[in-house]
């Protein structure tokens, strides 16, 4: 007997699955696969320059040290916490606690720290946590991380947009966007924030403006969600960094969100949450880690602790220090920003309808163009110039995004970063610019 093959409509699974913002994440984790030979400037990854598989086995031998060492595990406990599920909460928790002490200032207590698969869970099951309405709300800063994005629709949890001005977010502008949000009848529950080096815009935020937050945050009454995978990739050389918004934080108003794929390496996939706010009520009192710990359990079980070792052991080879582990990497992003900077100036400093933001770190540049910037085009720039970027559209709704693109140079050398450049030079000058001398 022929069975036919069950056909699943579409309008019967569920309708984030179709969402423009998943669309997007496809298709910045995919386009630069399917154009190998392009010089591209589209995804945000570490540079490969120093990955060496023999570390691995390194940070592995050094983790396993550690649990016989400084712990006292025997040969059964470390098989064990190697091979085993293990904790949901993460076995790592204490390093990544004091290294955030180390090097961001932030002072907490390791059982706030839950960690994840990558910032991306972390961020889930945050915003899975604080649905607990149909009134609930997020505020984040317009344009956004996609990804942001795109778990909150899946959450059917909806997104209202601040939009940042020349200079960043002003938060004056946060507590009328609350206060508007509120007069509709719904519930802001967090604000999600990039304070340093944003994607996709390249912002900052001053130390004046995170206090002016943290105020705002207390007295309207919500979370800030801090992500900060790229705090440590400053231009200047210099260690004045601006605190971060959880070092400032007294009155634990910040949700911390931290990636070590930057820092790291993302084939791990490690991230964390520090959540350290007081959960209340029927059950008893808890920390809102403990919380997103049951969510997790159903969702990953646990994060898988051979990675949390490998990401363990280059902490305790570094002091519990990111910024040391990665000195290497942050003359190269150095380098790579302002040689991307100082290409841009060349090709098309003065002309008419192209400008450009200058951030102070992290991978990316934002470039406004006098034509529309779509997937079309990307594809266009991929086959017949050899080059790829960003469409802004995919990170902001604002009218003004539709003729913006992103550049991330992170991963690439200066000779692709001005081979790239020349590339997309002749791209513009094909859709009616033409590039000085």
């Amino acid at each position: 007997m022929t069975r036919t093959a069950v056909a699943l409509d579409r309008a019967d699974l569920h309708a984030s699955l179709a969402d423009p913002a998943l669309l997007s994440m496809t298709f910045l984790n995919e386009i630069a696969g399917r154009f190998p030979e392009a010089v591209s400037f589209a995804p945000g990854r570490p540079t490969e320059d120093f990955f060496d598989p023999s570390d691995l086995h390194r940070h592995l031998d050094t983790y396993i040290h550690h649990l016989t060492a400084d712990k006292g595990y025997d040969a059964a406990g470390v098989r064990r916490e190697l091979f085993q599920y293990g904790r949901t909460k993460g076995v790592v928790h204490e390093l990544i606690a004091r290294h955030l002490e180390r090097d961001q200032g932030i002072v907490c207590d390791p059982e706030a720290v839950l960690v994840t698969v990558g910032a991306q869970e972390a961020l889930w099951l945050v915003l899975r946590a604080l649905k607990a309405g149909p009134r609930d709300v997020v505020l984040a800063l317009d344009p956004t991380y996609v990804g942001l994005t795109g778990a909150a629709r899946l959450l059917d949890l909806p997104v209202r947009s601040v939009p940042e001005g020349p200079r960043g977010v002003r938060p004056e502008q946060v507590r009328e966007r609350i206060r508007e949000v509120r007069a509709a009848g719904e519930r802001p529950r967090a604000l999600y924030l990039v304070p340093d080096f944003s994607n996709p815009s390249g912002h900052s935020l001053d130390t004046g403006t995170r206090r002016e937050l943290l105020e705002v945050a207390e007295q309207e009454d919500v979370l800030l969600l801090e992500d900060n995978p790229y705090g440590y990739f400053r231009v200047a050389d210099d260690d004045s960094r601006p605190p971060t918004l959880k070092a400032l934080d007294t009155g634990q108003r910040v949700v911390y969100l931290g990636s070590l794929s930057k820092t790291c390496f993302p084939g791990a996939r490690v991230g964390f949450a520090v959540a350290d706010q007081r959960v209340t009520g029927a059950g008893g009192p808890a920390l809102l880690a403990d919380e997103l710990a049951r969510a997790k359990s159903m969702l990953t079980v646990n994060t898988p602790p051979v990675a949390q070792a490998l990401v363990g052991g280059m902490l305790l080879e570094h002091g519990g220090s990111l910024l040391e582990a990665n000195r290497r990497q942050i003359g190269v992003y150095r380098r790579n920003l302002r040689c991307l900077l100082q290409g841009l100036h060349r090709r098309f400093d003065g002309m008419p309808g192209i400008r450009w933001i200058t951030p102070a770190g992290g991978f990316f540049v934002v470039l406004d163009v006098p034509f529309p910037v779509t997937d079309a085009l990307v594809e266009e720039a991929a086959v017949r110039h050899g080059v790829l970027f960003t469409p802004m559209r995919h990170f902001s709704d604002q009218d003004r995004a539709g003729r913006q693109l992103r550049l991330s140079c992170s991963s690439l050398d200066p000779d692709r970063i001005e081979d790239g450049l020349d590339r997309l030079a002749a791209l513009i000058d094909e859709h009616g610019a033409a590039p000085h001398d």
